[in-house]
This record gives structure tokens, sequence and C-alpha cells, in this order.
């Protein structure tokens, strides 16, 4: 018999064993669901309370002289609780917001779709529609009380005192899934800066998000607040920026590059502050506000100018002889040459085909005149006794490796950690790219020749050329440059304090500003000569362009012995830079340091603010288009 029940024994202790598995499922999940889970909890808690979130302030943004900027006006989003609404008038609710029910209907399944929504619940608020004005804000608060379920939050939207600046100050918008997963500070329907100053202060422009916490009935109806606030946060406004641009100077250089395409960039050379960084064409920031915020992003996305591309810190161009100065100092240094040394201009340089020389002026030439006169043979010279000398060099390679790192530390070739998204670095070709191109190690200078004079493979940004100029202005070293000059409540990143040198010789930077002196009083740059006023040093560049006309540079500083200023001016297709670029540099230099344009200039500004340069397809598909600024009436 006891054999007979052995099996039934045996099964009973499994069927036992299951059911005890199970139950201990079922518990651990109960206990996950009501203990360790937030989201049963937050169903439950919404029933209860209601946590509306406060949003900050952004911080606002002044100039260097503490003119205000960009600052906030209140705007209202309406949100719904979608347990709680119950029957009201659709018609009413949509003429209260001005919308039809198509559009109602429309904002209602974006809501409610978990792709677009993915944090969507019914239980707590969502955001149906943003950025309503004070006076739709004002309606629908009279009829709040007809639509259940309906509940206005507050925020902040940006506002722009001058029409300037846009591709600096950059904009904001509404975050998307990305930026949500990588900080969890972030939730649907949060605006984040999205380019320029708001984009790479965003830590320190968005403050900290509050919460109250509100008591609800057993209708849901808000009864007021929980234990009286004990648990409320407050906002906490976001900090304040102080910008080392003068608003003043950036409206008068974006009134000057009207109609045209290119960059002026001024910076203190003392400080690395960037006085004003103007990118043609740019646009008005109010634009990428409001409702119309799409529309008007698409219409500069598609505008063939691209004026959402800050050309100051990404467009690359060949530096053309504004170049010339990095060669004199490398070859000074590594003692290719001394400020004695000659080089015959007859006959151009005989490896580029024996051109003639393109200057009336005296041959043979030592540095600080071919400085003065723009010599091109005497820097395709000096680059081939550099790269052939084989008492220093053990071959091209090795000094031609040498000769990059100067470049390097002379502030080419690699992004100058300005303080705004989007730079590029430029290129200054090394050893490995010119063996990888000839497929082998036996070139020399001759084949190469050309970057001597900023041609060739070397491409630079406009703020790489200032930043390079700031450098001779300080006689060899330099402050990287920056936008931002403080910041409220914390001191400015050691990154733009710490004061970095070019490893070159104050001695060979002397020789360069002298030679750089004389091209203003009887060189190349004599249109910008302003003695006995200010004493200006310059150098000009003519830029070949395949795509077209050349583009005209200029880079300079003033005063010589006491600098305040440098100056970079790339304008696009503008010819020589004796024609555009430096009239341009001209007259920033005399708003900067005279307050003033001199009387004698007055008829050289309306030429130059009317003048219009555009490539010429540019002329033939798209229409002319004035940018407005504060300094028209200057």
């Amino acid at each position: 018999m006891a054999d007979t029940h052995k099996p039934y024994a045996k099964r009973k202790r499994i069927i036992a064993f299951i059911v005890v598995i199970m139950v201990l499922v079922y518990a651990a999940q109960l206990f996950n669901l009501q203990i360790l889970s937030p989201q049963y909890r937050n169903y439950a808690d919404s029933n209860a309370f209601f946590r509306k979130t406060l949003y900050p302030a952004r911080g606002s943004i002044y100039d260097r002289n503490g003119e205000l900027v960009v600052y906030n006006q209140p705007t209202y989003d309406v949100m719904m609780v979608v347990r709680e609404m119950r029957q009201f008038d659709t018609l009413d609710f949509c003429h209260t917001l001005n919308i039809d029910m198509e559009q109602f209907h429309q904002l209602n399944d974006d809501m409610r779709d978990r792709r677009k929504n993915p944090g969507y619940s019914s239980y707590t608020p969502q955001r149906f529609m943003s950025q309503l004005d004070v006076e739709e804000y004002g309606l629908l608060q009279e009829k709040l009380y007809k639509f259940p379920g309906i509940y206005i939050q507050n925020r902040t939207e940006r506002q722009y005192k001058y029409p300037n600046m846009g591709l600096i100050l950059g904009y904001v918008a509404e975050v998307d899934r990305n930026k949500m997963a990588a900080d969890p500070y972030y939730a649907r329907g949060d605006y984040v800066g999205k380019s320029g100053i708001e984009l790479s202060h965003e830590e320190d422009l968005r403050g900290e998000k509050g919460v109250e916490v509100l008591l609800r009935d057993a209708h849901g109806r808000v009864q007021g607040k929980y234990r009286d606030g004990e648990l409320d946060k407050p906002a906490v406004s976001g900090r304040d920026l102080t910008l080392a641009i003068d608003i003043e100077l950036q409206a008068y250089g974006e009134y000057l590059m009207q109609n045209k395409i290119g960059s002026i960039i001024m910076i203190e050379p003392a400080t690395g502050e960037i006085l004003c960084m103007v990118a043609a064409p740019s646009y008005d920031p109010s634009l990428l506000t409001g409702r119309n915020f799409s529309q008007n992003y698409l219409t500069l996305e598609q505008d063939p100018y691209k004026p959402l591309l800050n050309r100051a810190i990404a467009g690359l161009y060949p530096p053309g002889s504004t170049f010339k100065p990095t060669q004199g100092l490398i070859f000074l240094q590594e003692g290719t040459i001394t400020p004695e040394t000659r080089y015959s201009c007859y006959g151009g340089y005989p490896p580029l085909g024996g051109r003639t020389r393109s200057h009336g002026h005296a041959s043979p030439t030592a540095l600080q005149y071919a400085l003065t006169t723009s010599c091109n043979s005497f820097f395709c010279y000096g680059l081939n006794a550099m790269l052939s000398n084989r008492t220093k060099y053990s071959s091209t390679i090795d000094a031609f490796q040498i000769w990059t790192r100067h470049m390097v530390d002379l502030g080419f070739g690699y992004k100058t950690d300005v303080d705004l998204p989007s730079e590029r670095g430029g290129f200054i070709p090394n050893s490995r790219y010119y063996s990888n191109a000839f497929k082998h190690d036996r070139w020399s200078a001759h084949n190469i020749i050309s970057i001597a004079i900023g041609q060739g493979e070397i491409l630079s940004t406009p703020l790489q050329l200032a930043n390079f100029t700031a450098i001779i202005a300080n006689r060899g070293h330099y402050y990287k440059p920056h936008v931002v000059k403080a910041r409220k409540g914390t001191a400015l990143d050691t990154l733009f304090t710490n004061r970095r040198e070019s490893n070159i010789d104050r001695a060979h930077f002397e020789l360069t500003v002298e030679g750089m002196a004389d091209a203003v009083t009887r060189g190349t740059c004599r249109r910008i000569n302003m003695e006995p006023h200010l004493t200006v040093c310059g150098k000009t560049g003519t830029a070949e362009n395949p795509h077209g006309d050349d583009h005209s540079l200029f880079v300079g500083f003033a005063p010589k012995d006491d600098p305040k200023v440098a100056i970079a001016v790339v304008v696009e297709n503008g010819g020589f830079g004796a024609t555009n670029a430096v009239p341009i540099a001209r007259l920033m230099m005399q708003k900067y340091l005279m307050d003033e344009i001199m009387p004698q200039d007055q008829f050289l500004e309306k030429t130059i603010a009317s003048r219009v340069i555009l490539p010429y397809a540019y002329r033939r598909n798209a229409p002319v288009q004035r940018t407005d600024s504060v300094a028209n009436n200057n």
C-alpha cells in the first residue's frame, strides 16, 4: 500500500514547490509595482497631488558696456490632464485659443502619440499647445473654469533688443529625444540652447527647475498647497552673462557688410576678448522665437546665402598674403634667414614659371621690405631654403614637420577653442599628407611652394587670422579668443585667462611689426594709413578663388606700440585686399578707437555700406537683402 502512494507523494511535493514559486513571483511583482516602481506610485500620487513644474527664467545677456541684449518675457503653455477631462464646449475652447477644430484634433493626436511624446501619461499634465501670448493667456484664464483638466503653465521666452548678433547669440528651441536621453534634467516640452552662446553656455543660462506640490480633492480639483508648501522647491534663474562684444561696434560691422559675404573679427590683444564677430549674411535673432520659429528656420535654412553659417569661425579661406608674416617669423626663428638676408624679385620665383615681379619695388629685398611690398618671391625662396637645409635637418620631411609645429604654435591648423559651437580648425598640411598625396617621400619645396604665400592647401578661418594678428600685436603671446567676458557668480574659465606663448623670439616679432607698419605708410595698405590720428600696422591679402572672383583680405592692429585691437576682414569675391577689406578695416578701427568716423571718410562709409558684392550666381537667382542695424545712421 505504501509503495502505491509513493509516486503521488512525489507529485504533491513538485506541485507544492511550483505553487510556492508562483506565489513568490507574484509577491515579488506586487512588491515591485507597489513599492519599487515609480510608475504606479506616480499614478496613485497623481490622484492626490498635482506637481506643477516651475520653470526658471534663462539668464539675461549683456554686452561689454552693460547694455542689455537678451532678456525674457512671459509666455504660457496649455497643459492637459486627460484623466481629469470631462465633456466641455470644444468650439468655445478653440475660439479662445484662436485655432480651428482641425488644429485641435491634430494637437490632441500629437500629444497622445507616444512616438512624438514618449513620456505621455493620462495621469500627468501634458503639453497641448505652447507659447500663448499675454492676450491669449488672459482670454483662457477667464474661461478656465469651463474646461476641466486644462491648466496653464508659466514660462519665459527670449526677447532681443537689437536685430544683430544672431549667429553669436544663437537660438533656443524644444529639446529633442537625444538630449533628453543624455541629460535627465530635460523633459518633453523643455527648451534648450541649440546654437551660439545659448548652446555653449546652456548650463549657465538654463537655471534650475522648481516644483510646487498641490493637493487635490476626491474629484481631482486642486485645493491648495500641500503642507503649506513644505515640499515646494523654488526655481533658480539662470546666470546672467556679460559678453566681450560691443553691440554698437557689432551693429556697425553688420551695417558695412550688408549685401556682402564674409567676416569681420576684432580682438582685444591684451585679453583675447572678441570685440565684434560679424559673419555676413546673418539674421535677426527675433525670427527664431515664438510660434513662427519653424517656418522662419526653414526659410533661413533654404536661403542660398547660408545665413545660419557662422563664417567667422566655420568659413575656410586661403589666407593669401596675410599668411606671409607667419613665414617670415618661422624662417627667422629657424635661422633660415637673418634680418639682412635678401632674395631677388626679378623674374619672380623660377620654379613657378619665371613670372615677372608683380610689384614695382627694389630687388633684391630683405624680410622687412618684403612684408611692406608683399613680395611673393621672397617667401618662396625662404621656404625652399628652409626645406632644403641639410645642415640643420636630415630631410625635407624633418624640416617640414618643424614648419608644421610652428604653424600650430601660431594658432593655425586646429580650433582656437573659442566659446562658441561649430568652430572649424582650418587646414595646415603635414609631411604625411604630402607623402600620401605624392605617393612617395621624395617631394621637395618646389612641389608645395604655393603654401609659402598662403595658397595651395592652406585654409584658415577668419578667427584664426585675427588671433594670429593679436599674437603679432603682443609680440609673441596671446590669450584664447572668447566671446563671454564674465558670468554672474562664477569666474571665467582659466582656458581663456592663461597666457599662451608662440615659442618665437620677441625680436622677430618686432621686425615683423616694422614691416607691417611700413606696409601701411608706404606699401600695400596705404588706404588704411590714419596718421597722425592713429598708427596702424597691417597686411593685405588677395586669395585666389577657383569658383569666382578673388577674396579680399586684411589683417592689422592699432595702435602700433600699445595695441588695443587686432582685426581680420574677409570679403568673399571682393577682389584685391586693398579694394574692400582695407576700407572696411579702416572704418571699423575708427568706430572703435575714435568712437566716430572722420569727416573725410563719411563718403567712404556710405560707399562701402551700399556696395553689393555677391557671387554671380547669387546676383542672378537671389534677391538683394539688406540688414538693418542700430548703426544705420552713423
